[in-house]
């Protein structure tokens, strides 16, 4: 019988989890794919330690390159993650005419484009499903199931920390540092959850989407990246009273030929879909001219669903390469060589959250209203509850849409007043319309 060989970079948990569904699945995909997909080597810099699957040892190595060099094998699966050293072995299993499949969002966010056209140019595919939002299916539905369609908006909750975070501090009412502890002690945050809790992560996951659904490049550093340290429980609990739920998302919306791209906390209206995404789980909500609305739901993380994803490109190349060697199965993202214009964020406009923490006297409040009606924005609603008189309160002011550069110039002299005692919170509300 025909079979496609394949080697894996990184044998770590995702690792382990491909090897694993390539086992115990091995006859289904069999059956659906008319050949064998044989995991024929592994490197690792650890081969020893102990996994939850069982492999021959005579095909486990400490040196990637027995990988990429080996003439018999079809397909390289980078598992190992970063920007260093799985860079080199990504270019090197390229330019070897190696087929490639990887999960590495960091390293397609920063170098993708190099290695889309590496891809294209040696007529080798290069498939990234497990890339953003685990074991969602939702790379292969951007690029191929909306190919006919122009995306008009991606809005979309992609990291399950956070969200998790969010969610436990809106059901419990804690506050940020102690949800996060509970967090890292359950295996949902690292030691360092700077990528997760500041917004990077969900930046490059939003870079390789807004990259496919508008067909021009997304430079890294044109995203706007905010996270979640600032948000205090009563700022969840002021929203729940408003009407919304606090969410932290990535967004690209195009309009007018320019993109906007910024990960931030937002409020969400409470009887929108992405409201009710609790949990680790991910949510992206697509709008499309021809299709409409579209949510895609599920585990974002976690090693069987993210190997469910890895597994997927491998089966696609396989597939091609059973039936139509010539083929190319996971085709690089057809790009623009132009950059995508992304819009400065002090253009983007938005309505916003604003909590402000100010001595309790009179005219406090008109001071506050004066600075933002000078700045071009305008009030919907106020909260100030509670009296204590010369202590600092807060004050609690939902606006309606405005500028970001009036708001950031309205923030300055805000917090500058000398009835305000600390900094103030400010969120943007993002009304998720179809």
């Amino acid at each position: 019988m025909k079979s496609v060989q394949i080697g894996i970079l990184g044998f770590g948990t995702v690792g382990s989890g491909v090897v694993k569904l390539i086992q115990e699945n091995g006859a289904l995909l069999e059956q659906r794919l008319g050949g064998q997909v044989v995991v024929r080597r592994i490197a690792d810099i650890d081969i020893h330690r102990r996994r939850n699957v069982d492999v021959d040892p005579t095909i486990l190595t400490t040196d990637a390159m027995a990988v990429l060099e080996d003439p018999a094998i079809d397909i390289v699966v980078e598992l190992i993650g970063g920007c260093g050293i799985a860079l080199r072995f990504c270019r090197e299993a390229l330019n070897r005419n190696k087929h490639l499949v990887t999960a590495n969002k960091a390293l397609l966010a920063t170098h993708g484009l190099e290695l889309y056209r590496t891809a294209a140019a040696r007529r080798v595919s290069i498939g990234f499903e497990a890339s953003v939002c685990g074991g969602i299916p939702l790379i292969r539905a951007v690029k191929e199931g909306l190919v006919a369609d122009r995306v008009r908006s991606i809005i979309g909750i992609v990291n399950g920390t956070c969200n998790y975070i969010l969610t436990t501090m809106t059901d419990s009412k804690r506050p940020f540092a102690d949800v996060l502890a509970e967090a890292q002690a359950h295996g949902y945050a690292e030691a360092d959850p700077s990528f997760d809790v500041d917004g990077i992560d969900s930046a490059h996951k939003l870079q390789i989407l807004a990259t496919l659904a508008f067909g021009t490049y997304v430079p890294f550093d044109r995203i706007h990246v905010e996270g979640i340290r600032q948000i205090d429980a009563s700022d969840i609990e002021y929203a729940r009273e408003l009407g919304y739920r606090i969410k932290l998302l990535a967004i690209a919306k195009q309009l007018n030929g320019k993109l906007e791209a910024r990960v931030h906390a937002a409020l969400v209206s409470e009887d929108h879909l992405l409201a009710s995404v609790g949990g680790v789980h991910n949510a992206v909500y697509v709008v499309g001219d021809a299709v409409g609305s579209l949510m895609f739901y599920g585990r974002g993380a976690g090693q069987m669903p993210t190997a469910s994803a890895v597994v997927s490109d491998i089966a696609e190349i396989a597939r091609n390469l059973l039936h139509d060697p010539t083929a190319r199965g996971v085709l690089p993202p057809q790009i623009s060589e132009a950059e995508a214009e992304v819009k400065d964020m002090a253009t983007v406009h938005s309505c916003y959250y604003l909590r402000i923490m100010a001595i309790d006297k009179p005219g406090v409040l008109s001071r506050v209203t004066g600075i933002l009606g000078s700045n071009n924005i305008s009030i919907v609603s106020v909260i100030q509850k509670g009296r204590h008189e010369q202590s600092a309160v807060p004050i609690v002011i939902l606006t309606h849409e405005a500028a970001e550069g009036d708001m950031q110039r309205s923030l300055r002299a805000i917090d500058q007043l000398d009835v305000v005692s600390e900094e103030t919170v400010c969120l943007r509300v993002e009304g998720v319309t179809d």
